[in-house]
């Protein structure tokens, strides 16, 4: 291996491991905030993806239908809770517009959009609203009625919640492959390496998403609630703040960043139906390397994720994913002989 190959495999390993920061980050809040293990993250990248190479293609995305269906299944959700908890029928109805109007509409405008050529910006943001739709539905069939269960129960649903949303995601966009077009084709000459642009765009993508989220936590009212919910539950509930609200919102959040993934992920990978699956997991060995607690560190652990991918790929291909998952066996092995934590909701 000479210095350009290697400041080739350097960038390719600092893209990717931006895509696994943003991934790495969504992971630890949402466990943060309600005790998830959000093995779904990468069905959010997957299904960013395909979303917009179906709408490059003229086609109705299966998203559409997926956020139609668990928008309906919403709808029966709440009106069965309101039934039960003989809640008023003007709070139900608010809570079910709360939750399903953004995925109806951001439907409805997907499908006008797939008929249309439209710019490939405008696609993208469509695809990050229609995607993000879909957490809070998520959250609240899912996990809500399940939040203050044990974390082994939560892991086991979001297993089973995992393989529902691949299923049917073969169901809604079938076996086929697809690569999005890069946001930006330019390409840049740094010595004898070229960097693309698109490399730029997922760099920095990343950079604004990452700043943008510690201003969040740090000076809006709404970032600090979520905070006091990830600190302690019970005292945040006592103050005021709604752990409901902080679920939905902490899965938005993981939505967004799981779409945005996608798309800046999109143009350098082929994309299927379970291809986000080995994507969100090597952002939770970013996510372990953290502590499924620090942000900074799960950034550290995503770029050696990034870097370890990279090279690895151009050693071992056959393989990286092994090298990759292994190294997250030291870093578990030093924390079950540091931590001093014996309950398992701790």
């Amino acid at each position: 291996m000479d210095s350009t190959i290697a400041a080739v495999l350097l960038l390719d390993g600092i893209g990717n491991g931006a895509v696994y920061a943003l991934l790495g980050m969504a992971i630890v809040l949402v466990f943060a905030v309600t005790r998830v293990i959000l093995i779904p993250q990468g069905e959010f990248v997957a299904y960013s993806a395909l979303t917009l190479a179906m709408l490059q293609l003229g086609r109705v995305p299966g998203t559409v239908w997926l956020a139609l269906l668990l928008a309906a299944l919403t709808v029966l959700r709440e009106a069965w809770d309101g039934l039960r908890s003989r809640r008023a029928w003007s709070a139900t109805g608010r809570e079910i517009a709360r939750l399903c109007t953004l995925p109806v509409a951001a439907a409805a405008v997907t499908v006008v959009a797939a008929h249309h050529a439209w710019p490939l910006l405008l696609q993208g943001a469509l695809t990050l609203v229609l995607v993000t739709a879909i957490g809070p539905l998520v959250y609240r069939l899912a996990y809500q009625p399940l939040a203050d269960t044990s974390v082994l129960l939560l892991l086991i649903v979001s297993v089973g919640v995992h393989f529902t949303l691949v299923g049917l995601g073969l169901v809604f966009f079938g076996a086929e492959g697809y690569r999005t077009p890069p946001f930006w084709d330019a390409s840049f000459s740094a010595g004898a390496v070229t960097v693309s642009g698109q490399t730029v765009v997922t760099v920095a993508a990343s950079a604004l998403l990452m700043g943008a989220l510690y201003l969040f936590f740090a000076r809006t009212l709404a970032g600090k609630a979520l905070r006091a919910t990830a600190v302690n539950r019970l005292g945040a509930r006592l103050m005021g703040v709604s752990t409901e609200h902080a679920g939905r919102s902490a899965f938005s959040m993981a939505a967004f960043i799981g779409a945005l993934s996608g798309l800046l992920i999109g143009p350098t990978t082929t994309m299927i139906y379970d291809g986000g699956f080995l994507i969100g997991l090597k952002g939770f060995v970013a996510a372990i390397f953290g502590g499924l607690a620090s942000y900074p560190l799960a950034v550290a652990g995503a770029l050696l994720v990034g870097l370890l991918d990279s090279f690895s790929s151009f050693w071992a291909s056959a393989y990286k994913d092994v090298i990759v998952f292994t190294a997250i066996i030291p870093v578990l092995l030093l924390r079950s002989l540091t931590d001093r934590h014996h309950d398992d909701d701790e």
